[in-house]
């Protein structure tokens, strides 16, 4: 029975997208500690490396999630902080990277996504925290934490983090499936972008006047 092109063509179209869905390519080596010193003068999907030879100890530690970040710094009362490849060299190529975020009383981290990464949390301090996201069919997906309780935030779906008490912080660790799962927050985005959307855009998306469009772009910074 002889196959189709078509059918030939759609089975090898389907063969080479699986292999480029994955987060992050596997690393070729051991490992590639990114090179933080030598001024970039071309631009790759990822970080070049140093020599290996020249690896230490110190390119697979860091320090950078051991610090209180400043929830005061955005008008949602949070902060999160990143490993990336300047403050953790060593996690160049493996795939993965890890956050700290402080939440402050009655703080939120607002919906927003990584297009990159799915996401796993675990709350350290706190009470109580309420996580959740939105699938595709907008259905949404809540759960109450209390210190020691993971949630898990599928790839680029729409979630957030909301500290209830009103008077205790939260503190959370989690961990990302790329070293560069970027993010993207849903309301700085529409109402903050640069240059801006049109008024008429928001104004039929969510079905607000322009005095609304104006207020929400003042309180965001847009």
């Amino acid at each position: 029975m002889k196959t189709s092109p078509f059918l030939l063509q759609f089975f090898l179209s389907l063969v080479l997208l699986s292999g480029v869905v994955k987060p992050d390519p596997d690393p070729l080596q051991d490992y590639c500690i990114a090179d933080t010193k030598t001024p970039q003068t071309f631009f790759m999907n990822g970080v070049p490396c140093i020599n290996p030879t020249l690896a230490v100890s110190n390119h697979f530690a860091t320090s950078a999630l051991s610090k209180p970040g400043n929830t005061r710094a955005n008008p949602f009362g949070y902060n999160s902080t990143f490993t990336n490849t300047q403050n953790l060299p060593g996690l160049n190529t493996l795939g993965l990277a890890m956050s700290r975020i402080d939440i402050a009383a009655n703080g939120l981290v607002p919906p927003h996504s990584h297009p990159r990464a799915s996401e796993v949390t675990t709350m350290l301090k706190g009470t109580t925290l309420l996580a959740g996201f939105v699938d595709t069919s907008n259905r949404l997906f809540t759960q109450q934490l209390r210190p020691g309780d993971s949630f898990v935030f599928p790839k680029a779906l729409v979630h957030f983090l909301f500290n209830f008490d009103p008077k205790n912080p939260a503190l959370l660790v989690s961990g990302f499936s790329s070293q560069n799962p970027g993010s993207q927050f849903t309301s700085i985005s529409t109402f903050a972008s640069k240059p801006a959307l049109p008024d008429d855009v928001l104004m039929k998306a969510f079905q607000i006047s322009g005095q609304d469009v104006a207020r929400i772009r003042r309180n965001l910074g847009g």
